[in-house]
């Protein structure tokens, strides 16, 4: 057996293989025959890490008891991904070994998200390249740098060199370096707080009792040890005895990789072993503490799983973060580097934005910015926000969706709406007053002569006028939706077809005032209630129309408002709810010109001015309402349609009883027939 110190990637001595070699001598020639042309070798290597080893139909016999590099390299990328480092420098050799490393350094990396802001390949040093190098390192904000390839004196010279810009870099790094005596005796101060990979030894069990049963005497049918120990000894032996022994070893070796039952080879010819997170910490400048912080092994589907104590991590010239926050004491203020090292190209985006990546070749560099309305963002570093549902929206910091807050007009926690439910139980227990003055004086002749059977329908329908206000208030239903609607507009019509039959009567009675006129037939309480019923029925009619094609609903509007949602009634037939507007409006404006045609007429029927004063309020505020309703979105829509409502209803109210009231109560001595015939009574 004979030991051989090779490196594949630099061709120097390293002291770090072992190869079965096998040789040979021919005792008839008196030379001796190497291995190397025998074509069946076996080689077992504890420090090959070339990929390229890997690759079974070139190398069938090569086996070897540590990772690859691309493992390596994976392990690498991981604890960079682990500690948040997403923006990094590559220090390399310029040879095949750093050429291998760093391209799959770089693959891993990309596989990571990870960044390499800048990558160094270490050349036969001159004045100018490691200059151009140690300028590179200084205007990087990169705080991690990896080291690849073999260390050579022309890297230990830039290691040397740039010590004044590498005082506050953290340095991780793979077996290879971290095996390197050199560098642990001679750059204490650079490589301080660094990070390494290192493979994890397993313990051999009852190795001496094997050394010591190692004999040939122990083993006397063994022909295979028998060469060996005839080689070692430079006793003879034939080639064919040789090639058979090494075809012994290596089916040995193959069989023993290929073991179902024995988990520690993989199919490539590499050992399964874990790897040792290492911590290069000092307490001083003059000696440098190598502390085991953690391990690492990757599982079946290739993810790497760490298991690292941060608190023990000794950084650059300080402790971790983490173990000062837990022993609650502040000492910022005598420690400059007490956190884990950031190496990032931009700061991490907080939640509420997204990433915008910056003009350039690197993916980590972005700016951040804020989500757009109705999005958000619960993690750092998020790619993209995500759209809140319809019923949601982000809250002020944008990092969660909150409901969104129903908008209606309240009679219990709005304002507004109690405003309206007080004016509308006042202007309805007005009415009911009024209506009350009308029947205790019904007898009397003002309530006679201004057809007391439609006053009291008039006042009846205004007072439930005022009281469907209610259906407008609180939460919307379907209910509640259609029966607004539809008892607004009937309650309504029957007001205004009283004050038309009011109209139509003042007309007749000037007209039946001749002796022998026709119109006098016309005068009586059938025909005003007639009158009454044919206009009320006509609005049924549509209402029934209205209600059988599209009747109203509940509906909920999320796109006016970004903040709320709109619990509204839609009216479903849009031509629907502006027929009974319109036909409303077209009994109004009837009577209306009616009353103002007859408003010269002796001041014995002065009602006619009341009633187009009482129209023209009324016709006034629906108009206004128009545009109002169309123009508002949500409650205030609503409260405009109330408005409207209790205004128009008050108006006629007030035009038509109050003057009337005014007499029966406060003026009785007017209240007679006589009275009334004489100028400007009413």
């Amino acid at each position: 057996m004979e030991e051989v110190s090779w490196n594949e990637g630099a061709g120097e001595a390293i002291g770090t293989d072992v190869q079965l070699k096998f040789s040979i001598m021919d005792l008839g020639q008196e030379k001796v025959v190497e291995c190397d042309t025998v074509d069946v070798l076996e080689e077992v290597s504890y420090g090959a890490t070339s990929d390229v080893l890997s690759n079974r139909n070139i190398f069938p016999t090569f086996f070897r008891t540590v990772y690859s590099n691309r493992t390596i390299y994976f392990i690498l990328s991981g604890l960079l991904q682990y500690f948040g480092w997403t923006w990094v420098g590559v220090l390399s050799s310029d040879d095949d070994s750093g050429n291998e490393e760093t391209q799959l350094l770089t693959q891993y990396l990309t596989m990571k998200g990870i960044c390499v802001a800048y990558m160094i390949r270490i050349k036969p040093d001159s004045e100018n390249t490691i200059k151009n190098s140690i300028e590179t390192i200084r205007k990087s904000s990169a705080q991690v740098i990896i080291l690849c390839g073999t260390f050579s004196s022309y890297m230990a010279n830039l290691l040397k060199e740039a010590s004044h810009v590498l005082y506050d870099k953290t340095f991780v790094f793979g077996p290879i370096f971290a095996s390197n005596v050199f560098l642990l005796e001679h750059y204490k101060e650079a490589l301080e707080g660094s990070l390494a990979i290192e493979f994890y030894n397993l313990p051999v069990p009852d190795m001496r009792s094997f050394y010591d049963s190692f004999q040939v005497v122990n083993h006397p049918q063994d022909t295979l040890l028998e060469h060996i120990w005839l080689l070692h000894l430079h006793c003879s032996g034939t080639r064919s005895q040789a090639l058979e022994k090494i075809s012994q070893l290596h089916y040995w070796v193959k069989n023993q990789r290929s073991s179902k039952n024995d988990p520690r080879n993989k199919e490539n010819g590499e050992l399964v072993k874990l790897f040792r997170v290492m911590n290069w910490g000092s307490l001083n400048k003059t000696s440098i503490i190598i502390t085991q912080v953690g391990r690492t092994f990757i599982t079946n589907r290739s993810q790497e799983n760490f298991f690292i104590t941060e608190e023990i991590i000794r950084w650059k010239s300080g402790i971790n973060e983490r173990k000062v926050k837990a022993h609650h004491v502040n000492l910022s203020r005598l420690f400059p580097y007490l956190q884990i090292p950031k190496s990032q190209c931009s700061e991490n985006c907080l939640p509420g934005s997204r990433k915008v990546p910056r003009s350039g070749i690197h993916a980590c560099c972005y700016d951040c910015v804020q989500c757009s309305e109705g999005e958000i963002s619960n993690v750092s570093d998020s790619e993209n926000c995500q759209q809140c549902r319809y019923d949601e929206w982000p809250n002020e910091k944008k990092d969660t969706c909150v409901l969104k807050r129903l908008d209606f007009l309240s009679y219990s926690n709005d304002y507004l709406g109690l405003v309206f439910a007080l004016f509308s139980s006042v202007l309805c227990a007005i009415t009911g007053l009024i209506l009350l003055v009308f029947i205790l004086h019904q007898d009397t002749a003002i309530v006679k002569a201004n057809n007391n059977n439609l006053s009291f329908t008039l006042l009846v329908s205004i007072m439930l006028s005022f009281l469907c206000v209610f259906f407008f208030l609180g939460h919307p239903a379907d209910i509640s939706c259609l029966l607004r609607q539809i008892s607004f507009g009937i309650l309504f019509t029957i007001a205004i077809s009283c004050v038309l039959a009011k109209t139509i009567m003042v007309c007749l009675a000037f007209k039946a005032t001749k002796p022998g006129s026709p119109w006098q037939h016309w005068i009586g309480t059938k025909f005003s209630n007639g009158i009454v019923i044919l206009c009320s029925s006509i609005q049924v009619i549509i209402c029934v129309i209205w209600l059988s094609v599209s009747p109203p609903f509940q509906d909920l509007d999320t796109s006016s408002y970004q903040e709320k949602i709109i619990v509204q009634c839609n009216e479903g037939s849009v031509i629907g709810f502006y027929s009974v507007l319109g036909y409303m409006g077209f009994l109004a404006a009837v009577s209306f010109v009616l009353a103002f045609m007859v408003r010269t007429l002796p001041d014995s029927f002065n009602e006619a001015k009341y009633i187009s004063f009482s129209m023209l309020v009324f016709c006034s505020v629906w108009i206004a309402m128009i545009p109002a309703y169309l123009s508002t979105r949500g409650k205030y829509m609503v409260a405009v349609e109330i408005f409207a409502i209790l205004s128009s209803s008050a108006g006629v109210l007030g035009c038509i009883f109050l003057p009337k009231c005014y007499i029966i109560l406060w003026r009785p001595e007017l209240n007679n027939k006589t009275c009334l015939m004489q100028k400007r009574v009413l």
